[in-house]
């Protein structure tokens, strides 16, 4: 018996939204419009492309990188992208996801983003 195939990248897409007149700021926001429109818009690239099987968009809460925003982190590579827009969300699907190339110049600076630290070295 065959098994549903595990989908080879997983996208995290920040849902966050700060109440209006907060001074944080938040990766879907009122004060640009298009935030409000990404993740839409990637599920539908995704679709059209015909990779929703095997791509999987998901919503999410902060990323911990309003900063940066709007956000994505994908999955296995553990990248993340920062202050996307639809030309970008094309430009990473095309890139990074079909064709296996990061694009570098939309990735989080390290200065903001530094190596992972596993849970063994900090747990009590």
């Amino acid at each position: 018996m065959m098994g549903i195939p595990q989908p080879a990248f997983y996208i995290f897409k920040c849902q966050q939204s700060a109440p209006a007149g907060m001074p944080k700021p938040s990766c879907v926001s009122q004060n640009n419009p298009e935030s409000l429109q990404l993740f839409g818009y990637l599920t539908q690239v995704l679709m059209q492309k015909g990779i929703i099987g095997t791509v999987q968009p998901i919503q999410t809460s902060c990323l911990g990188r309003c900063q940066q925003g709007p956000v994505i982190l994908v999955e296995p590579s553990h990248t993340m992208y920062v202050n996307l827009t639809k030309v970008k969300i094309d430009r990473i699907i095309e890139e990074h996801i079909i064709g296996g190339k990061v694009v570098t110049e939309y990735v989080i600076d390290e200065s903001m983003w530094g190596e992972p630290i596993e849970p063994s070295r900090v747990a009590r």
